[in-house]
């Protein structure tokens, strides 16, 4: 079995789970176990990352900060953090060149003091699939899986995530169910 770590699940128009319509999720890990990823253009209307800073006692830093997304429907109150660069003496995994996933509370205080990575997305939360789980809902047409593209990840406003992502390998997303086909 290939790994599909590093692709986004692009949620079709045939998703039967309405927690995932119209959702992109970056997968994390992928393997006979199971897989792991996390939604990213799902932002929490009920909680900023000044909240979460604040309830860890950290600093508040000036300037805006970047949303915080809801990742999945599973551990709903544990973070993590997908970020662009390796960043010394933390704890992260490289899940692609250029792309690392951390639970480490020390980047979030990093990212606090303005010494964290330039571009990271911070969740709660996750999406996991039991082995074999994954493969049932691609076979099922549920999701379409691309490479996943740095530009969409960190750089693209959340509502166009969903089609962009597809867009980038000539896919337009909305009428992806009229063009499926069995053989």
């Amino acid at each position: 079995m290939d790994s599909l770590a590093g692709h986004f699940l692009i949620s079709t128009p045939q998703m039967s789970d309405p927690r995932f319509q119209e959702q992109v999720i970056y997968l994390c890990v992928h393997n006979e176990d199971g897989a792991m990823g996390l939604v990213i253009n799902n932002p929490n209307p009920e909680i900023t990352l000044l909240d979460v800073l604040h309830g860890s006692n950290l600093a508040l830093p000036e300037g805006t900060l970047p949303q915080v997304y809801m990742g999945g429907p599973v551990e709903i109150d544990a973070g993590f953090i997908i970020h662009d660069t390796a960043i010394q003496d933390r704890y992260s995994v490289e899940v692609k060149p250029g792309v690392y996933l951390s639970r480490d509370s020390r980047l979030l205080e990093d990212i606090s003091l303005g010494q964290g990575p330039k571009h990271f997305l911070f969740m709660l939360g996750y999406a996991g699939w039991g082995a074999g789980q994954l493969e049932g809902e691609l076979i099922d047409n549920s999701w379409l899986t691309v490479p996943a593209d740095l530009e969409v990840l960190f750089h693209t406003p959340d509502a166009m995530k969903w089609k962009k992502a597809a867009q980038k390998f000539g896919i337009d997303i909305s009428t992806f169910g009229d063009i499926i086909g069995y053989a």
